[in-house]
């Protein structure tokens, strides 16, 4: 097969043409009908094509970490996505909230870490921002690294108005390392957080251990 020139549609304002566009479901999360063609690598245009997509916002998440303990903070929580997972709905994850209008990604962070496990951040390196599955929904998430004291880190945490019962537990580096070669953290969020960890720990132990 012979290659055709290069084009970024990305950098084409008109690469996507959307025809339709409805609600097809309004609930605590939305969902959009949409109808829509694209522009071909091979050139002309593709057929009309029909997809749902879910739409629930972005969202930003932060690992706690305390660079001179070398421990890390995580938290676990019921999850409805996770009901029939063989391993069980509880899943262990790193804090993450919705960003709401008008808030930015470093400020839902270093709330969201005092409402779902009593850690104050007084640094942030942010980390990557990702799509978290781009083949149906929207939704991307910012993504930090926080530093935190975490000798008074633990216990019960969350919103009762929002119904959250998280737990709050510390670990340190070694043993949230093994928790995620053993499979225990089974969200893309902590999996990223912690090997990004891994490939930069030395560097920010020297920078925040001397802020």
């Amino acid at each position: 097969m012979t290659n055709k020139a290069v084009c970024d549609f990305n950098q084409c304002p008109d690469a996507v043409e959307i025809i339709d566009r409805e609600i097809a479901y309004q609930g605590f999360f939305r969902i959009d009908r949409i109808q829509l063609r694209h522009r071909l690598f091979g050139g002309g245009w593709s057929r009309i094509l029909q997809r749902e997509l879910f739409e629930r916002g972005h969202a930003a998440a932060v690992l706690p970490y305390d660079p001179w303990r070398d421990q890390v903070v995580l938290i676990e929580q019921l999850r409805v996505g996770a009901l029939r997972a063989d391993a069980g709905p509880w899943l262990l994850e790193i804090v993450a909230g919705i960003i709401e209008a008008g808030e930015s990604s470093e400020a839902v962070v270093l709330r969201e870490a005092e409402e779902e496990a009593g850690c104050h951040i007084d640094r942030l390196q942010h980390i990557y921002e990702y799509h978290v599955s781009p083949g149906g929904t929207s939704e991307r998430i910012s993504l930090f690294c926080g530093r935190i004291d975490s000798r008074q880190a633990g216990g019960l945490h969350g919103l009762e108005e929002e119904g959250e019962d998280i737990r709050v537990s510390v670990h340190s580096f070694n043993a949230a390392m093994a928790l995620l070669a053993a499979g225990r953290l089974p969200t893309a969020t902590p999996i990223i957080a912690l090997q990004w960890l891994a490939m930069n720990r030395q560097q920010l132990r020297q920078r925040w251990c001397h802020e």
